[in-house]
């Protein structure tokens, strides 16, 4: 039975204020839901993002005194931090995993910008401190840029892609965009047996994508505030964890087993 990793990304695009034991107990509910990982980013109390990450520690000294869900901390999202400044969650002692982002995209009326020379300083940093990153993809271009950053850098094994659709201003979440996505991944990545493509959908309303995307071959989900507060096209919920737990039995609805973070760091080979 193939395992699937449920991350969960609890924080909605535009928060307006960080607790940090509110939002530790959202991620232990999210734990004990079926996630086996966690996808935040540096924010402030007042949610703006930013290089200080005191006040994240003080979530995650929080969550890991309750379990062990792996720690992924973004080293992106629409900001006018420098690229200095966006990797300093690299240098956090409980980050296990980084988001890396490897091209600039419209997501809405903002344009997310990743300059390549700023994408090869954030990819230096990461494997120079033994970070694990999950690279996310937004257009079939940036397949082609992470096929050749692998070439040019030595990335851990296994490479983990999450394919993400929806933004307003990038690939929609259909059927066809997503066949195109791996097939493309599957072309600049051919002879290699160890890529991991995941599934990130933003806006979503329903599960039909989410089960297409399982039973094509994901080996991650992402789900949460981050992405959508819905559970079903008429319903919006006020907390992620029955969100997650939709997700987790969506993936045993597909035959799969939902990863434990100890058999997703086995995986991922972050022991």
């Amino acid at each position: 039975m193939d395992k699937v990793i449920l991350s969960a990304a609890p924080v909605c695009a535009t928060p307006h204020r960080i607790d940090p034991e509110e939002l530790a107990n959202e991620i232990y509910e999210c734990y004990k839901c079926g996630a086996a990982m966690v996808h935040l980013h540096v924010r402030d109390e007042n949610a703006n993002l930013t290089p200080d990450i005191s006040h994240l520690s003080k979530t995650i000294e929080i969550v890991k005194k309750r379990c062990d869900i792996i720690i992924e901390i973004s080293t992106g999202g629409v900001s006018n931090l420098t690229i200095q400044e966006r990797c300093a969650p690299i240098y956090a002692d409980f980050t296990e995993a980084v988001s890396l982002n490897v091209g600039s995209v419209n997501l809405g009326k903002s344009v997310y910008q990743n300059p390549i020379d700023d994408v090869k300083y954030c990819v230096k940093e990461l494997l120079a401190h033994k970070k694990f990153p999950e690279t996310e993809l937004f257009e079939l271009g940036m397949v082609n840029t992470m096929a050749k950053l692998v070439e040019e850098f030595d990335f851990c094994s296994p490479i983990l892609l999450a394919l993400v659709f929806g933004h307003e201003g990038e690939l929609p979440a259909t059927e066809n965009a997503l066949r195109h996505m791996v097939q493309y991944v599957k072309e600049c990545f051919r002879g290699r047996e160890d890529i991991i493509w995941g599934y990130t959908q933003a806006g979503r309303k329903n599960w039909d994508m989410m089960r297409y995307a399982l039973n094509y071959g994901a080996g991650t989900l992402r789900v949460g505030f981050e992405d959508s507060d819905y559970l079903d096209e008429k319903t919006r919920v006020e907390t992620n964890s029955l969100i997650v737990k939709r997700a987790a039995d969506l993936i045993r609805e597909c035959g799969k087993k939902v990863a434990t973070p100890r058999e997703a760091r086995q995986i991922l080979n972050l022991f």
